[in-house]
């Protein structure tokens, strides 16, 4: 029997990949007791065993790999994160969320009208975002400050939306909730990621971040920007520029300053943030600090 040409070929692999184990356990014409119950399974492709509490350091590890393998191979080098409300209108949907607003009470008339007036930030993560991307910085054959959000509706979109206006790719990272969050369509479709556990997402976000914008927000908007905040503030993470955009909803919702004359932070932490209007404050402060040409 003649050996095949590669066998003898010092850089062929010895053993077969995974995938084509997996073929060859389809192919098996076998059927019995034992091939047919779950315990003969692949463990890689028997998803009730991936499923189990006691894989759960596995699914971690998954959910960091994925991304970061695929990020990677997009040659995506560093990011822009935009944080954000899910819940602020475009300004295209300002006057029918008024007016359907009128048919509530009191309260609801006045969310809707606080609501509209955030608005504008809608057009602001748009423009900062679309700014970013026309730059279109490459070092090392890596692109820098792609666009990444959570990958859903109103600010997400619209940062998604500006890079994808732009002619550049943007990144998503969804998070699987039970009523909630599919990806908008302005993510591109191979940088669209979706995750299980927040924590890993969290860390996706930062992990290549070298700029963060923060808008107007809930809880979860909250404790990504207070997570960041932790992390640049306790060492565990480089200062880079985070961009809080809307003074007065921030001054109103939290006393930055009460928190310091409490002696609970340090005076010198208001520092770890910069305070943005428009796109064009945002990038003149991350061109300022990482010395580009603006």
């Amino acid at each position: 029997m003649t050996d095949k040409p590669h066998e003898r070929d010092l850089k062929d692999r010895r053993f077969y990949r995974a995938g084509e184990e997996s073929r060859f356990a389809d192919e098996n014409p076998d059927r019995t007791p034992q091939t047919e119950h779950p315990a003969y399974k692949l463990a890689f492709r028997d998803t009730d065993f991936l499923l189990r509490d006691e894989l759960r350091p596995v699914r971690f590890q998954l959910e960091l790999l994925k991304p970061e393998m695929l990020l990677d191979e997009a040659r995506v080098g560093s990011t822009l994160v935009m944080y954000g409300s899910a819940r602020i209108p475009s300004p295209s949907q300002v006057e029918a969320r008024l007016e359907a607003a009128k048919e509530g009470d009191e309260f609801e008339q006045t969310v809707a009208q606080r609501l509209a007036e955030k608005a504008k930030y809608y057009d602001e993560a748009y423009r900062l975002a679309r700014l970013v991307s026309e730059k279109a910085i490459i070092e090392d054959g890596q692109r820098q400050f792609v666009v990444t959000t959570g990958g859903g509706p109103s600010i997400m979109e619209a940062g998604n939306r500006g890079a994808s206006d732009a002619g550049s790719e943007s990144i998503g990272l969804n998070i699987v909730l039970p009523h909630e969050q599919a990806p908008n369509s302005f993510v591109t479709p191979y940088l669209s990621f979706q995750f299980h556990y927040f924590a890993l997402r969290k860390m996706h976000f930062l992990l290549r971040a070298r700029a963060v914008a923060v808008f107007p927000g809930g809880f979860g908007t909250f404790d990504e920007f207070f997570e960041l905040l932790t992390l640049v503030q306790t060492g565990k993470m480089k200062p880079i520029p985070i961009l809080l955009f809307g003074h007065d909803f921030w001054t109103r919702v939290i006393d930055f300053e009460a928190l310091a004359e409490e002696g609970t932070i340090s005076k010198r932490d208001l520092d770890l943030f910069h305070w943005c209007e428009t796109a064009e404050d945002a990038w003149e402060h991350i061109a300022e600090f990482y010395e580009l040409g603006r």
